[in-house]
C-alpha cells in the first residue's frame, strides 16, 4: 500500500509526517487497545484497530476499524498492509500468522515468539525456569493417577491451572485435599493443565518493564495488588515492601525481559514470600491492568511507553511523581446488559480522584467497565481516599 513505511530496528531517519504519518495496527480494540490508541493519537499516528466487536473501546479512538476474530489470518494480513507496524492487547491474538508475517521481515512487537510463550502457561513457566528466573515447582498434568501422585509430593493445597485461554482466575482451580483431585481433573478433561506448588506467598506485587528493539530496557515502580475473587480490585504504588524485595523485583523483571527479548511493555507480576524471596507468577506482553496508575501518577505512561518500544524510540526512565492507588470498576454480580454508573457528585468531590470510564456497552458480571485513580501527597491519603471512592460509585444495570 503506498505510504507504508515498515519500521524496524535500528531506523534512524523515523519522524512523525502529517501528510504521511506513521501508522499502527492494533489487535485489540479493549480498553487496553483504547489507552494504548489515545498515546498514538496524542502523537498524530495513524491507528488501525482489529476487533471482533464493532463499538468495541478502541471503535471510538482510532481511525479505521476491522471487525473479525483475533485469530483470523486473513484480517491480520489485511491490518499489516494498511501498518506500518503491528501490536497486540490481548494473548488471544494468532501467534502463528503474525510469525508468518514475521518471516517476511514486517515488524511485529512483542514478538510472535513471544506470545507463543506466553499464550501457554506451561510453555512460559519452562521458559522461565530454563532461563534460572524463580518461579513455582510446576508439572504437565498427564492422568488422574499422575495428578495424585504430584499432589502426594506437592502436598495440599496445589494450584491446578489450564495451560491456555485462562485469565482473571479462570483456568484456576485450587485443589485442598485429595478429595476434590478427581473434580479438578475432571474440571479441565481435554484440555492441556499444569500442577503448580502452592505459594504462601504474604503480597503481590508487579514491574511494569519495557524494551525497545535496540535492547534499551526501563521499569516502573514496583506497584502492589490486591485481588478479589481472582480479579485485580486495587494496586498501591509504590508498593509497600522492604528495599530487599524492591531491589530483587527490579532484578527479576529485568533479567526477565533480557530474556524474552521482545520489545513493548510487559506486566510482570510476582509473589513476595515469607523470607522476602520473589517469584514469578504470570508475565502479561501488554500493558497490563496493574500500571494503569502511571497515567497520572507517573513522569510517563505505561502505554506511551509501549509505543516508544515498539517504534524502537528511546525509553523514557519512569519516575513516581506522587504515590497513588488505582480501583476497578467492575460490573455487578446479578446480571447483564447495559449499565450506568451513578455517584458521581460525591466521586468527582474527592481530592486527586480521575475517573476512567471504558466505554462498553454491556456490562457482565465483573467485567472491566473502568477505574479510578487516586493520587495524593501521602500514600495514606491515597488509600484513604480509595476506600471513600468505593462507598462512593455505583454500578448498577440500566433496565
Amino acid at each position: 500500500m503506498d505510504g507504508i513505511k515498515r519500521i524496524l530496528p535500528g531506523d534512524t531517519e523515523m519522524a512523525i509526517s502529517m501528510q504521511n504519518p506513521i501508522a499502527l495496527g492494533i489487535i485489540g480494540g479493549g480498553q487496553l487497545g483504547k489507552m494504548i490508541a489515545q498515546e498514538a493519537k496524542r502523537m498524530s499516528l495513524k491507528v488501525i484497530v482489529l476487533d471482533p466487536s464493532h463499538d468495541c473501546p478502541a471503535s471510538f479512538v482510532s481511525d479505521e476499524l476491522i471487525v473479525a476474530d483475533f485469530k483470523d489470518e486473513a484480517a491480520i494480513r489485511k491490518l499489516s498492509a494498511m501498518s506500518d507496524i503491528v501490536t497486540y492487547e490481548i494473548e488471544l491474538a494468532n501467534s502463528t500468522a503474525l510469525k508468518d508475517l514475521e518471516s517476511e521481515n514486517y515488524p511485529v512487537y512483542p514478538s510472535p515468539e513471544t506470545l507463543r510463550l506466553i499464550q501457554n502457561k506451561y510453555r512460559q513457566k519452562s521458559f522461565l525456569k530454563d532461563n534460572n528466573i524463580s518461579v513455582a515447582k510446576f508439572d504437565l498434568v498427564e492422568s488422574q493417577l499422575q495428578l495424585e501422585q504430584l499432589c502426594e509430593e506437592y502436598g495440599f493445597p496445589a494450584m491446578l491451572k489450564a495451560s491456555e485461554n485462562s485469565y482473571d482466575g479462570r483456568g484456576n482451580f485450587l485443589i485442598n485435599s485429595r478429595d476434590n483431585i478427581k473434580q479438578g481433573f475432571l474440571t479441565f478433561q481435554g484440555k492441556e493443565c499444569m500442577l503448580e506448588k502452592f505459594i504462601p506467598f504474604v503480597k503481590e506485587i508487579s514491574v511494569m518493564t519495557a524494551r525497545n528493539p535496540s535492547g534499551q530496557i526501563e521499569s516502573f515502580p514496583v506497584a502492589e495488588n490486591i485481588h478479589f475473587n481472582n480479579i485485580l480490585d486495587m494496586t498501591i504504588a509504590p508498593a509497600r515492601i522492604s528495599d530487599k524485595v524492591l531491589a530483587k523485583a527490579q532484578k527479576v523483571a529485568q533479567k526477565t525481559l533480557a530474556a524474552l527479548k521482545g520489545a513493548g511493555i510487559f506486566g510482570i507480576e510476582m509473589f513476595v514470600l515469607p523470607d522476602e524471596d520473589v517469584v514469578i507468577n504470570e508475565i502479561a506482553p501488554r500493558p497490563h491492568n496493574s500500571g494503569h496508575y502511571s497515567i497520572e501518577a507517573c513522569s510517563i505512561s505505561q502505554f506511551e511507553q509501549h509505543i516508544r518500544a515498539v517504534l524502537d524510540l528511546p525509553l523514557s526512565k519512569p519516575r513516581l511523581l506522587s504515590p497513588a492507588v488505582m480501583l476497578n470498576l467492575l460490573g455487578p454480580e446479578n446480571g447483564s446488559g447495559p449499565y450506568k454508573i451513578l455517584g458521581l457528585k460525591e466521586l468527582f468531590s474527592i481530592p486527586g480522584l480521575k475517573l476512567h470510564v471504558y466505554g462498553k456497552k454491556i456490562s457482565r458480571p465483573r467485567r472491566k467497565l473502568g477505574h479510578i485513580t487516586i493520587t495524593s501527597q501521602t500514600l495514606e491519603d491515597a488509600i484513604s481516599n480509595a476506600e471513600r471512592a468505593r462507598n462512593t460509585v455505583k454500578i448498577k444495570l440500566d433496565c
